[in-house]
């Protein structure tokens, strides 16, 4: 007997079976062969572009590093003629108004290596560039960050910008260097460095001042060229004039042939004449060109030598608060002072005699 369930049952699809693993095609020899013909073709279309590229690359490279090579010999050749011309001028008239050779052989030293580190990062900065436009890279995203950092960079630091700036056409101007005493306004001395942001000064008293380059405004250089020694000398306006100038005339021939201060005085010691005459006095200028930084120590020289000469002559230097003389008597204290009166005591006669009456008491 069969079951009504039967004919369901033997119209059904048989169940599933599991799927069976199936492994990966290996390729052909014909698929192998038609890749290889396709990258073949691929390489065959494009090897001139590479080699296009690659060539390019290279000219640029080269021609880079010729460029810098060529740079740098000529500004090293311009700098040696630099130090061959002072090493010409020095010891002559001329050379003795200009600085030392081996002031001057720094200073060129410096100047060229800035010179060359500027000529090395335009050529190199601009061979980069030009090598990545070589491989169609946009490089205006690159150069406006560059901008943008630029800018921001400034705003910034531009403090530092501006030292630098300043440091570079300090050096380059020879506006002052190392041994020089000079005056930039917010400090004074002598330079014992020099550098291209900040600049080292010794000041009198020892200490050493930083002064940064963007912030001097002016620069008074007392080690260059000549300087000049004035010495002001007062007297009284009954002197002969006659006489007093040939007093100091001679003191300053006799200065003027006496070692040291005949290398430290690059001319003659001159009297100018009268300077200043009041009622009680007159002011004769003595001045004399010396080496640049020796004023100060002729000047010490020529009061010292003319105080002795007018001594000697009997010639007497005033000016100034009169002295007090010893011998005059002390004044008395008490001399100001007024005699003691009859009527400060309240018993004397004359205080009585002055005082008022009673009145008299009434009585009823």
């Amino acid at each position: 007997m069969s079951s009504p369930f039967s004919g369901l049952l033997s119209d059904a699809s048989p169940s599933p079976s599991p799927s069976e693993t199936t492994t990966p095609a290996v390729p052909s020899i014909q698929d192998a062969q038609e890749s290889a013909t396709n990258a073949a073709s691929w390489v065959e279309e494009n090897w001139a572009t590479w080699l296009a590229i690659g060539l390019r690359v290279l000219l640029i490279l080269l021609i880079a590093a010729v460029l810098r090579v060529v740079v740098r010999r000529a500004i090293t050749k311009l700098i040696d003629r630099m130090s061959r011309t002072a090493e010409a001028v020095d010891g002559t008239a001329i050379g003795g108004l200009l600085v030392n050779v081996e002031r001057r052989r720094q200073r060129s030293q410096a100047i060229g290596s800035v010179l060359r580190s500027v000529a090395s990062f335009l050529i190199m900065g601009t061979a980069a560039l030009m090598i990545l436009s070589t491989f169609q890279i946009n490089l205006a995203p690159l150069l406006a960050s560059a901008g943008v950092a630029g800018v921001a960079i400034g705003f910034g630091a531009r403090n530092l910008v501006t030292d630098f700036l300043s440091g570079v056409f300090m050096i380059l101007e020879d506006q002052y260097g190392v041994g020089d005493s000079i005056d930039v306004g917010v400090a004074s001395g002598e330079v014992i460095e020099v550098g291209l942001r900040v600049t080292k000064l010794r000041g009198d008293n020892g200490a050493i001042w930083y002064v940064r380059n963007g912030e001097v405004k002016r620069v008074g250089n007392l080690s260059q060229g000549w300087a000049t020694a004035g010495v002001d000398v007062t007297v009284r306006p009954t002197e002969d004039l006659d006489h007093l100038k040939a007093v100091l005339a001679e003191v300053g021939a006799v200065i003027s042939k006496e070692e040291p201060w005949n290398e430290m005085l690059w001319g003659p010691v001159e009297v100018l004449g009268l300077d200043s005459v009041l009622l009680d006095s007159m002011v004769v200028r003595v001045s004399a060109k010396t080496m640049p930084g020796k004023s100060l120590t002729v000047e010490r020289e020529l009061r010292w030598r003319i105080k002795r000469a007018f001594d000697q002559e009997g010639i007497r230097i005033v000016g100034g608060l009169p002295a007090q003389q010893d011998d005059e008597p002390t004044a008395d204290p008490t001399a100001a002072m007024a005699a003691p009166s009859a009527y400060a005591s309240t018993i004397s006669p004359q205080s009585v005699a002055a005082s008022p009456l009673t009145p008299p008491t009434t009585t009823k």
